[in-house]
């Protein structure tokens, strides 16, 4: 072999380009439908065109790239395919502002010119947070990267629609929807963030049209009183019986309007008589519904007032309008007051603006019986879920499913492929030719179409990503037979509604099959104080500026040491340098045992003789044999930070800390057999931990690959991937070499604690039961060279000497004799001096613990940080005294 001496410090920047031009250029990522392999498919959820990379994104793409790289290097057909969503809303709020700027409209540039303009956008601009992810290390087919808006997918949505428009799945009908009267859009429930707004409770007198007195009604939206069309009680409330079946007459309109009992009405809430708005409240739309009420919508579709209240409300914004209302309302004497009311407002997920209940002409998809077989794939355990307490939520959310509102009032997107003819007969086809033959069959002649101008939720084509981006409605389609379906689905749990549950659905409908077997929801990445990380609060860090810094390696790493399976991650720069570090370590590791190797590899563990291997060697193997249990088994139950701490551990403590330091001696000796196994063994280790790690960190271990890969070996990205081999398991090897570093660590820790100088030896004696002096005696060599053991006594009946340092491990009482080791009075001074500071802390410390003004004024985390002190100086101080007994 050629031997390379490696840098002396790992620098990122140049090895992460380098192999993320190396695996693309090899085919690496981009698997073969052909093969005979086992396939292994992720479609990654798929981020928005306009977006760019945060940490969630960090956190999901590494995990995914985690679970594709291990099975790659399994041997499996591993694809993952990557692709960005066409975003409706926000795409379109993006080119809507440009033209805001540039002083036009879209409605001036036309529909056409302006997807001109989305389209442009698109491909300038939304293949950034692509670029980004291959930044991170996302071994992605980048050759399969799809888009929803791709001619491709947009066929399979059309079919869809179809399809489902044919089955009677889907319809048009007016009802009540959520309207975004910012965007001008419809939006479904799951677009609708839920915030405590604190408003107000207006009590409103109706009079009774037979002039016999008034009912008086509590309201949170005056305004909406000009849509009334009813006024409900609950027919359990004594206090009303008298006024059902008669009627108000609505004020300021005129319009005499139902009093009528109905269960959903809560006695307790306001008077327990409550105005009714069908066209304006979902709930007064159900009573609505029941009680045949006519829905007088009052708004446009920008939320002014519209014409069908009386001309002095006409035009007004409808926070406008709530104070005319109230203010009218006093005038005519027909408010009795005015309470503080905090309740629950809905706001548009992308706009923020306040959404607006609103009866409309819209399109929706019946979901009741795409759900049941939804539901049942889950409740079976066909699909897992990890953590599984969202089963719990998707079950909730899958039993009170509501019919899907599908139509958007935007150009950008998918549009629906519905056609009007005279008469308004509607033509649903695949595309416009279609539609212009049925049209032709039904009127017997060519007539004008007029295409419906809205487009599909964004949602509509995302929940076909598990299959439409393999071909689908192809059927023969070789991506569709080979890698459908997919197997392991990673995204946020705060899409489960939106994205999870839909593909669910639609794979069962359109495939016969579930699109995946596991979904494992991540949690959110926080602050270091479990804030939401916001550009608003400066806690968000860019990613690539700690790629750049750090490399993403340790970025990954560092995130995954901290993410519990399903839990949220309070993250910090902190975390980036701690993964720095450990790759750091492996790099001097690598360099370590290279810089010991001779002109030629050393002999496969395989071809070594076992009885060549000393105890060091049978207990890191050992070791390696469980932590590789460990990984497998922590891999099984998707409990990613387990098999990231596990080979942290290993590597750092184990393999680093101390077995390199237990066969330094062998590896620098000049004796040839045990030379060649100290070679062989911390060869065959470091292997072991680059593959391990490779899903982790694959740019280091790539390349420390490089030199530690035989002849006839490919790149690590291709595997083996570590698999277990129990032969190697020696019991009795851990728990000798566990002794003997128990001991090594409390010598060395009786010699700092005394001043001992570092390279002076000193003697040992051991009083303890034979089967563990046994063990030390075995281990002599190594007490001797890392422990600066002089000579080494042992024996169940020893005495203590006198003057001597005592320490215990396990069942054995270890004496180090000081005489002669240290100058006895010097150190008696020190000591005495150092009790006496100690306790002059401690007294000041404890003087501040039983303060009540402190305990009371002081904040929490400072109490919290003197108990702290005030903990470690009783411990310091008992140490002390030990050692000073121990000069006596």
């Amino acid at each position: 072999m050629t031997k390379v001496e490696l840098g002396k410090v790992y620098q990122p920047g140049q090895v992460e380009s380098t192999w993320n031009r190396n695996w693309n250029e090899r085919g690496h990522f981009h698997p073969d439908p052909d093969s005979e392999a086992e396939p292994y498919t992720i479609v990654i959820p798929p981020p928005n065109v306009t977006g760019i990379l945060h940490m969630g994104h960090v956190l999901n793409n590494t995990i995914q790239d985690i679970f594709i790289r291990r099975a790659r290097m399994q041997g499996k057909n591993t694809l993952w395919l990557p692709g960005t969503d066409h975003a409706s809303i926000a795409t379109e709020a993006k080119i809507v502002r440009q033209l805001k700027d540039e002083g036009t409209h879209k409605r001036d540039l036309g529909r056409d010119k302006f997807l001109d303009r989305a389209w442009d956008w698109s491909r300038n601009y939304g293949g950034t947070i692509i670029e980004q992810l291959k930044r991170l290390g996302c071994s992605c087919d980048w050759e399969r990267q799809a888009f929803t808006m791709d001619d491709a997918y947009y066929k399979a949505v059309m079919e869809t629609f179809v399809r489902l428009y044919d089955d009677g799945f889907i319809y048009r009908g007016e009802r009540l929807i959520n309207w975004d009267p910012l965007g001008k859009t419809a939006l479904s429930d799951e677009e609708v963030i839920h915030r405590e707004t604190e408003g107000s409770l207006w009590y409103f007198r109706y009079p009774l049209s037979d002039g016999s007195g008034h009912i008086q009604v509590a309201t949170t939206r005056p305004e909406t009183m000009l849509g009334d069309t009813g006024v409900a009680v609950s027919p359990s409330d004594k206090r009303y019986k008298k006024f059902i079946g008669k009627t108000v007459i609505l004020p300021l309109v005129g319009r005499k309007i139902p009093v009528f009992a109905d269960e959903f009405v809560d006695p307790e809430f306001g008077t327990g008589a409550v105005k009714v708005t069908p066209a304006h409240d979902p709930n007064d739309y159900d009573m609505g519904q029941r009680h045949g009420l006519e829905a007088v919508n009052i708004f446009n579709p920008d939320a002014t007032v519209n014409e069908h209240v009386p001309e002095q409300f006409r035009g007004m914004d409808r926070f406008e309008a709530r104070q005319a209302v109230v203010a009218a309302m006093e005038a005519e004497g027909l408010l009795e007051k005015v309470e503080g009311h905090t309740h629950n407002v809905g706001y548009s997920e992308r706009t923020d603006a306040m959404v607006e209940p609103y009866l409309s002409l819209q399109w929706f998809v019946r979901m009741e019986e795409l759900a049941r077989p939804a539901l049942e794939a889950v409740d079976s355990g066909e699909i897992r879920f990890y953590p599984e307490r969202w089963v719990k939520v998707y079950d909730h959310w899958m039993n009170n499913i509501r019919d899907w509102c599908i139509s958007r009032q935007l150009w950008w997107g998918h549009r629906i492929p519905a056609w009007y003819g005279p008469g308004g007969n509607v033509f649903v086809a695949g595309n416009e030719s279609e539609a212009r033959e049925k049209a032709r069959r039904h009127y017997g002649k060519d007539v004008d179409l007029t295409q419906d101008e809205d487009v599909l939720d964004t949602w509509f084509s995302s929940w076909l990503w598990p299959f439409a981006t393999l071909g689908w409605p192809d059927s023969d389609a070789a991506d569709l037979k080979h890698y459908y379906p997919t197997q392991t689905l990673v995204t946020a749990p705060d899409i489960i509604f939106f994205w999870v549950a839909r593909m669910i659905m639609a794979g069962l409908r359109f495939m016969g099959r579930s699109p995946f077997d596991t979904v494992y929801f991540t949690g959110m990445v926080r602050d270091k104080q479990g804030r939401k990380m916001s550009k608003s609060l400066g806690n968000s860090p860019d990613p690539l500026d700690l790629i750049d810094q750090y490399g993403a390696d340790a970025l990954r790493m560092g995130l995954m040491l901290i993410a519990p399976q399903g839990q949220d991650i309070l993250f910090s720069e902190e975390d980036t340098e701690l993964g720095r570090n450990y790759m750091n370590k492996i790099w001097n590791a690598g360099r370590f045992v290279l810089m010991n190797l001779d002109d030629e590899l050393p002999p496969a563990l395989a071809d070594l003789p076992e009885e060549h291997l000393d105890a060091a060697d049978r207990w890191i193997l050992s070791k390696l044999t469980r932590t590789t249990q460990v990984v497998e088994k922590a891999y099984e139950r998707y409990r990613i930070n387990e098999v990231a701490r596990s080979i942290y551990d290993f590597v750092w403590a184990d393999y680093c800390d101390w077995y390199l330091e237990l066969c330094k001696a062998r590896l620098q000796g000049d004796d040839r057999q045990p030379r060649q196994a100290a070679q062989a063994v911390t060869f065959h280790v470091m292997r072991r931990i680059l593959a391990l790690i490779h899903p982790f960190a694959p740019f280091i271990s790539e390349e420390l690959w490089r030199q530690f890969k035989r002849e006839s070996e490919t790149d690590l990205i291709l595997g083996p991937y570590p698999q277990v081999d129990a032969n190697w398991l020696s019991p009795d090897d851990e728990r000798d070499v566990e002794l003997l570093k128990e001991v090594i660590s409390a010598v060395r820790s009786t010699r700092s604690d005394l001043g001992v100088t570092p390279g002076q030896p000193a003697d040992l004696l051991v009083r303890g039961p034979l089967e563990l002096t046994s063990a030390l005696d075995r281990g002599r060599k190594y007490l001797a060279r890392m422990g600066r053991v002089g000579t080494l006594t042992m024996g169940e009946s020893l005495g203590k000497p006198a003057h001597s340092a005592t320490a215990v491990v396990q069942s054995l009482e270890l004496f180090i004799p000081l005489e002669g080791l240290i100058d006895l009075d010097v150190e008696r001074q020190r000591l005495e001096k150092r009790i006496d500071e100690v306790e002059g802390r401690l007294r000041a410390s404890e003087s501040k613990l039983s303060n009540e003004n402190f305990i009371k004024r002081a904040p929490a985390d400072v109490v919290a940080h003197e108990k702290e002190k005030q903990a470690a100086y009783l411990e310091r101080l008992e140490k002390l005294k030990e050692n000073y007994q121990a000069l006596l």
